[in-house]
């Protein structure tokens, strides 16, 4: 792909965010999310496979029933509030057909068919764009209509979730379908707090857009498509090899990394609010998560010290990436769960 159409396309990405997210009416929410759509279909095609096909056609069919969705559902209520106003959402069916074509933007379960077939179809820099940039716009919208969005269906979708994220990728050895998982679960967690806390939903999605580039960026410098070449990475970027295990310990959630902060102040939350159940279901579901991340992570370091090769010439191909953003979410990935204090 030239640079030219390369510029346009993620040109057009920002700027189909962008609107979205400072829209007032639907209409013009409803066509920055079809910018996005048709600027990130050329980018999953882009290698002219029938797997990337296939994926970018999953994918635009998936969009283009939400992005419809989302237009009958303000269109449902406009005819009977009189207004296009996206925080003036009173009309309950309409509220619940926008929480599902959301859900199925995003990839919350049960609508979450799509992402890991989206995913292992596309290249390691397309699925980054489509696990975090991807969601900003829909993120925006959960947001701004946070106040009337039914709570009930969101907490049964989060509970969902973050089962089928946990369970479903005990059975992968794909690191691209590991971290669409791994997506659905993180999704199912903001899903959860939306209603109660949206400062909360707001850490957690910055945390866990940090967390996942970070993780993406180390998949691409190790050139690691699958849990073998994990296994072999440590013979060529033995340290890289040690940050990317604690950044998978860090998107399971265990203490002492980041992970554990919006999982913590999540669960504390929902048993505030009298969520009891939900938020044992939750901790119970990231048992799961972190389990195949404690998977990836062993076969990625067993081999650390005893595999070292002493030849001048390393045989794996090095892509380059942009180390400054990769030192940059790398130390908030690890690091930050000592200010927790301060952000309560």
């Amino acid at each position: 792909m030239s640079p030219t159409t390369t510029t346009i396309l993620i040109s057009s990405l920002a700027t189909g965010t962008i609107i979205t997210a400072s829209s007032h009416h639907w209409l013009m929410a409803w066509v920055g999310l079809e910018m996005n759509t048709l600027a990130i279909i050329p980018m999953i095609s882009k290698q002219h496979h029938p797997r990337a096909t296939e994926a970018a056609t999953k994918y635009f069919l998936t969009q283009a029933a939400a992005s419809a969705t989302i237009l009958f559902s303000s269109t449902t209520n406009a005819w009977q509030t009189g207004t296009w106003d996206i925080m003036n959402m009173t009309n309950p069916t309409a509220n619940m057909l926008l929480t599902m074509a959301i859900a199925m933007k995003l990839g919350l379960a049960p609508m979450h068919f799509w992402l890991p077939e989206v995913l292992q179809g596309s290249t390691i820099e397309t699925a980054l764009i489509i696990t975090t940039w991807q969601k900003l716009a829909p993120m925006a919208l959960i947001f701004m209509t946070s106040n009337t969005l039914p709570t009930t269906a969101l907490l049964t979708m989060a509970m969902i979730s973050t089962l089928l994220g946990g369970w479903a990728g005990l059975n992968q050895t794909q690191t691209r379908k590991i971290m669409a998982y791994s997506s659905i679960a993180h999704l199912g967690w903001m899903a959860a707090i939306t209603t109660i806390m949206p400062n909360i939903l707001t850490l957690n999605l910055v945390l866990y857009l940090t967390m996942t580039t970070s993780m993406f960026y180390m998949l691409i410098l190790l050139n690691s498509k699958n849990i073998k070449d994990m296994a072999t990475s440590s013979t060529t970027s033995p340290t890289t090899t040690a940050l990317a295990m604690l950044t998978l310990l860090s998107l399971g959630g265990l203490p002492p990394l980041t992970g554990f902060m919006p999982k913590w102040l999540i669960i504390e939350e929902l048993t505030t609010q009298n969520f009891t159940i939900t938020a044992t279901i939750l901790a119970l579901s990231a048992l799961l998560s972190l389990f195949f991340y404690l998977r990836l992570s062993y076969s990625s370091t067993i081999t650390l010290a005893p595999n070292t090769t002493t030849t001048k010439h390393k045989w794996r191909f090095k892509p380059t990436i942009n180390t400054a953003l990769l030192t940059t979410t790398l130390p908030m990935s690890l690091l930050m769960l000592p200010i927790t204090p301060m952000i309560c």
